[in-house]
């Protein structure tokens, strides 16, 4: 027990399993989530009953979208079979030290340690020299028993034997490759196990790495971007890393993958070309008082989690992977998971990243998906408002890493993220996101959007409309701090329309979109479809290459107001189609009105009315003038109601009051009340708008003389 003043206990033990608060409460306010049902069997039934309709829509939605190859690639994984714990840190036991043999170095880096602490630096520097090692590898390697700690003396550790030229075999191995690098068996990775490692652990049970600095930062692994993963733990059941730092790697500072407990606790993760810390197919997990920042994709990367609980409701009985008490800042998400399924994430701070924290169900190879049930609760979002994507204009990001800055604060952004957004929500089911403070984000505080299973390579039609159902967000501090100082949002609350049974709890301050968007505890709607310039933005926006430096054209995803406290009014592809309809829509009725031989009052008034719709759904194409969509389409329908005497046939006037009747019944759905329909009255609106335009034109091509008026 020599070593407990300086390796007491932090946390009580039994404080590691996820302690839930009373849901008794939450059960009270939205009942119906306790007990829905698994949402792919929500959307099997209904489409059961509209397959006809759903399947030549969703069609038409995902032609939209590329085929969008992930930026993780990994071998086939298995869930862990849920039998571990989450470790508990020792105090006590096996142990082995490491440190560097320069005791000049090491008297000067330990002069400002507290007296204890720098006394027990100095009894396990004599040791460490007498018997110990002087990189972190080979201590791994000597590893005997299940239980062995390795101490870490403060110093810089570039593991140099892992950067020697390896074997032949380890050069040519039967592996396919993806975007740069091979994918390894696990057999493969153990055999050779610096083709992509600084170190690697495998199979090593229980076991704890600690460095015995002051802070992290007195004990760094430097990948110097010469290797993948600067620490791999692969099948490390009970690993537990604690109190150093993993830096510069081409991918993750810290990588854990199938591994039934570990913990990450007090270890920085920074400036990695992709994740600070990443778990992949894992459970048990535990990420506590860890650092992010620097990192081109995301600070905590807890993706393709064990899926413990994909048939249950919003009440479950543990999680698998705990996120508590982080800071990830000043990457460009602190927080993602793609297949984040089953996270707990609560008391952290996302802030100054370029967009806050994302979970999705975009991408193929993780298991899990589509991605369920993350609880986000107490944690603070804010000011992620970075834009790092001005490095991938001028070039620095294609320079050789070494050269770009990295340690300087330049980022790279890995993938395309919306400049301004707190929490993005891509395809996800059964996430309640409660009592977080969302404030300073200057796009979008929270918003959610569907994906199609094509994107994940899954192209069953049952996964077409499999995500984006049951997600709830409630008491969340909108727009304000903790401290009660105001911060808006841009926009706080977005939707694009689709999924069933989702609510949000709002304040009456709040700025959400659609304005009619579904209040707990109803939440019940069932729309199978996104908003069709949702959906055109997103597969339009998913073009962004960082390896090509392609930014695509019409997507105002990667700029940022002109000044500080301005307002940005940027153009994006949204803005198209009701330009189109502008220009279309006024040529038309024009020569309508001339062929009619009667333009009066009600045929100029249509003209007007139709022109004032149009320019004010071409305003509401930009972010901040959003709300003048249901107002433009009512205006719009009123054009259209006006029109009908124009009309030069009769079957053309009862299309042209049918538009005007959707058009208006579309501004009620935008703006007052959801209507119970399985598609947005938008898509019916556009599509007999298309018709009408088509058969307009033929008309009037076929008719050189005035036509008698429709009746």
């Amino acid at each position: 027990m020599w070593a407990e003043p300086l390796y007491r206990m932090i946390y009580d033990p039994d404080g590691r399993s996820p302690k839930m608060r009373r849901l008794a409460d939450w059960e009270a306010l939205i009942p119906d989530a306790f007990t829905a049902p698994e949402p792919r069997a929500i959307v099997a039934r209904v489409m059961r009953r509209r397959r006809i309709l759903f399947v030549g829509i969703a069609a038409a939605a995902m032609a939209l979208w590329p085929l969008v190859a992930g930026a993780h690639y990994e071998r086939p994984t298995h869930f862990p079979d849920g039998t571990g714990s989450v470790p508990v840190y020792r105090t006590s036991g096996t142990h082995l030290v490491v440190c560097k043999d320069d005791l000049a170095d090491f008297t000067n880096r330990i002069a400002a340690f507290p007296a204890e602490l720098k006394d027990l630096n100095f009894r396990l520097y004599s040791e460490c020299i007498d018997s110990g090692f002087r990189y972190l590898q080979a201590a791994v390697d000597h590893v005997n028993n299940s239980g062995t700690t390795i101490f870490v003396l403060p110093g810089v550790y570039l593991e140099e034997p892992s950067l020697a030229p390896e074997a032949d075999s380890c050069r040519h191995m039967d592996a396919p490759v993806k975007v740069g690098y091979q994918i390894l068996s696990y057999e493969q990775q153990k055999t050779c196990p610096h083709q992509q490692n600084l170190v690697g652990i495998f199979g090593i049970k229980d076991l704890q790495i600690e460095g015995t600095g002051a802070s992290p930062s007195d004990v760094i692994f430097d990948a110097q971007f010469q290797k993948l993963n600067v620490i791999r733990g692969d099948r490390t059941s009970g690993l537990y890393l604690r109190n150093f730092t993993a830096q510069r790697s081409t991918f993750n500072a810290v990588y854990v993958l199938e591994a039934d407990g570990f913990v990450v606790d007090k270890v920085v993760g920074r400036w990695n070309v992709e994740y600070g810390f990443l778990s992949f197919a894992s459970d048990h997990g535990l990420f506590t008082r860890c650092e992010a920042y620097g990192n081109g994709d995301a600070g905590v990367y807890p993706g393709g989690t064990s899926d413990i609980n994909h048939s249950r409701g919003v009440d479950v009985p543990r999680y698998a992977i705990e996120v508590t008490a982080c800071h990830s800042h000043d990457n460009t998400l602190g927080y993602s998971g793609t297949g984040g399924d089953s996270n707990w994430v609560h008391d952290n701070e996302f802030d100054h990243n370029t967009g806050g924290a994302s979970m999705d169900s975009l991408f193929p190879n993780h298991p899990g998906l589509p991605q369920n049930h993350a609880l986000f609760e107490h944690n603070l979002i804010h000011s992620n408002n970075a834009n790092y994507y001005g490095y991938v204009r001028d070039g620095t990001c294609t320079r050789p890493f070494l050269q770009r800055g990295i340690e300087k604060g330049v980022v790279c952004p890995a993938t395309f993220v919306p400049v301004g957004t707190g929490v993005l929500v891509i395809g996800g089911n059964y996430n309640v996101f409660r009592d977080n403070w969302v404030y300073d984000n200057w796009k979008i505080g929270i918003v959610q959007t569907w994906v199609p299973g094509l994107l994940r390579e899954d192209n069953r039609l049952s996964s077409q409309g499999d995500t984006s159902h049951y997600n709830r967000y409630l008491d969340n501090h909108m727009g304000a701090s903790a401290a009660g100082e105001r911060l808006p949002n841009g926009i706080d609350f977005f939707w694009d329309g689709e999924g069933t049974g989702n609510c949000w709890q709002t304040a009456g301050t709040d700025v959400v979109q659609p304005l009619a968007i579904p209040a707990c505890p109803a939440g019940n709607q069932h729309r199978f479809i996104a908003d069709p310039n949702t959906a055109v933005l997103f597969a339009v926006c998913s073009g962004y290459d960082l390896a090509k430096q392609a930014f695509p054209a019409g997507c105002d995803w990667f700029d940022t107001p002109p000044r500080p406290g301005s307002v940005g009014f940027s153009a994006n592809i949204e803005i198209v189609a009701p330009a189109v309809q502008l220009v279309a829509l006024l040529l038309l009725g024009v020569l309508l009105v001339r062929r009619s031989g009667r333009p009066g009052l009600l045929s100029l008034a249509a003209l007007v009315l139709a022109g004032v719709g149009s320019v004010l759904l071409v305003a509401a194409s930009l972010n901040q003038l959003y709300y003048l969509a249901a107002p433009g389409i009512a205006v719009l329908g009123l054009g259209w109601l006006a029109a009908v005497r124009v009309m030069p046939t009769e079957r053309l006037a009862v299309l042209t009051l049918l538009l005007g009747v959707v058009a208006l019944l579309e501004a009620v759905d935008a703006a007052i009340l959801l209507i119970p329909l399985p598609i947005g009255p938008v898509w019916i609106r556009v599509i007999l708008e298309l018709v009408w335009i088509v058969w307009s034109a033929a008309v009037l091509v076929r008719s050189p003389r005035s036509p008698r008026l429709a009746a």
